[in-house]
């Protein structure tokens, strides 16, 4: 498997960290960011204290989010909706291959519920490629639970991860990476625009874990 320099952007909130955490379990370099750097080597620390004894296990560092994505071949956006397009515009990220796993959703008294985006014809991952012609962007990661991903499982393999873009060599690469999460590679799931079904289908997750107390995911039989 080809191993990865991975920066994480919002590597400090819980599902950043977990995905941090399982890239660096399948001996992926990470560098998680965060808008202080500070914060985000404690997290690092964390994170390498929790590696301890992982035979193979990558290293994990902090820095900020500009210096993450300068010293990565991957870079993981795993941030909060708001404020999403003004930090994606202001990071490095020409060149590079880009994975999105944000989704945009809303909490009213009826549960979590999907954001509509540009008028139904838009998603975070497409919103990322607007902002960074110059990347790669990936849509995956988003239907794993930050709980599992810090989890004592080796692997998530009771899930898939599901992964869409418009460029095949890009999504080879996010593919290869997901077996780090789940001990297979991820499943090509279509264009980029595809994005606009897996964002908000993590509310649908949201309810069911509300309902079941559990922490449910997605697994996909037949391929």
């Amino acid at each position: 498997m080809t191993t990865y320099r991975i920066a994480v952007i919002g590597g400090t909130g819980p599902q950043g960290k977990g995905l941090g955490y399982r890239f660096a379990r399948g001996g992926h370099t990470v560098v998680l960011g965060s808008r202080a750097a500070e914060k985000a080597e404690a997290t690092a620390a964390e994170v390498t204290e929790r590696l301890a004894g992982v035979e193979g296990a990558g290293t994990v560092t902090g820095a900020t989010n500009a210096d993450a994505c300068g010293q990565a071949d991957l870079v993981l956006l795993a941030v909060p909706y708001d404020g999403h397009d003004e930090l994606v515009a202001s990071l490095p990220l020409a060149g590079k291959v880009v994975i999105s796993c944000v989704n945009p959703l809303a909490f009213d008294k009826r549960g979590a519920h999907g954001l509509v985006i540009d008028g139904g014809e838009g998603s975070a991952a497409e919103s990322a490629q607007r902002l960074q012609p110059e990347a790669t962007v990936v849509g995956a990661f988003h239907h794993v639970s930050a709980v599992t991903l810090w989890g004592e499982a080796d692997f998530l393999d009771g899930e898939d991860i599901l992964v869409v873009g418009d460029k095949a060599e890009a999504k080879e690469q996010v593919m290869e990476l997901a077996a780090s999460v789940t001990g297979r590679p991820g499943i090509d799931s279509g264009k980029l625009r595809l994005a606009r079904q897996l964002e908000p289908l993590t509310a649908v997750l949201i309810s069911i874990n509300r309902k079941y107390k559990t922490h449910s995911g997605i697994r996909i039989h037949g391929v």
